[in-house]
């Protein structure tokens, strides 16, 4: 049985259209703000494996609540890490494009520097290293502008806006690779597949979708696919200011992911389920 941190998000609830019998703890089980229960529940059911699903994701409010971020980020999977070691279990953990500072052009591979803009990609940081330090046998997902027909995301945005509006202002200085999070639930899988087949497996993984694209062009494409008639127009970042900063380069090498059985997915197929859902309601 696969031990699953996370209930109503986006990743969670593609795995759990995946892999229903596994175990999904939400808050009400294991608050990763107490990041003791969460090594209680692993020493608990034993799970043949964990995947950490769960996060504090709000990236502007982290920047007044750094402290609450670092305990559900860094914290809860050091408590989950250890847990896993101890009891030999795999851990994939998912991971982000915002502990990198979004210099330059090229794409950054699992092993560059990382230089976090902000406190939510800190914190991030914070839980990496600690999982790395656990001894446990795992598999860092570093994903980015995770989007799917659950919760919310910038896909279901620019289609409400989209529906309301025939003008948009979005930025298009920031390019990244935007990611379904079916893809990442799959990818998770594998990972956990890999790591019963080798510890040597265990390391960092890139996972973005492809083509890369700027928000801007992201969401052009959202509106042709949708058949909205919207027009798009580009500004750069600093005419979109945030409390937290935002990576300008969020591009990932991805090409390590055929080592844990996994590759990159295609993004624009994946808007369909979504266009449709939105449609119909």
């Amino acid at each position: 049985m696969i031990l699953v941190f996370g209930k109503t998000g986006q990743v969670a609830s593609a795995l759990r259209e995946l892999v229903p019998d596994a175990h999904f703890a939400g808050r009400d089980e294991a608050d990763l703000s107490r990041p003791e229960d969460c090594a209680a529940l692993i020493a608990k059911l034993q799970p043949s494996g964990v995947i950490n699903a769960a996060a504090y994701t709000a990236v502007d409010r982290a920047e007044e609540e750094a402290e609450l971020a670092r305990t559900v980020n860094a914290q809860a999977p050091a408590a989950m890490a250890k847990a896993c070691a101890e009891v030999g279990i795999p851990l994939v953990h998912i991971s982000t494009d915002y502990v990198f500072d979004g210099s330059g052009e090229g794409a950054r591979s699992p092993d560059d520097p990382i230089a976090p803009l902000n406190a939510y990609g800190q914190t991030k940081a914070e839980g990496e290293d600690a999982v790395r330090k656990s001894g446990a046998d795992y598999a860092i997902i570093r994903t980015s502008w995770v989007f799917s027909r659950f919760g919310g995301n910038f896909v279901k945005t620019m289609l409400r806006l989209g529906a309301e509006r025939d003008t948009l202002r979005i930025v298009a200085d920031q390019i990244g690779g935007p990611t379904p999070a079916e893809a990442i639930a799959k990818t998770c899988l594998s990972a956990l597949d890999a790591l019963h087949a080798d510890r040597a497996a265990s390391g960092v993984y890139h996972l973005s979708g492809t083509p890369d694209v700027s928000w801007a062009d992201f969401a052009r494409a959202i509106f042709d696919e949708a058949g909205l008639e919207v027009t798009v127009e580009d500004i750069p970042t600093k005419d979109f200011p945030t409390p937290a900063a935002r990576p300008l380069n969020s591009r990932l090498d991805c090409s390590s992911l055929s080592a844990i059985g996994a590759t990159r997915p295609q993004w624009r197929p994946a808007l369909e389920p979504i266009i449709e859902e939105f449609k119909a309601s």
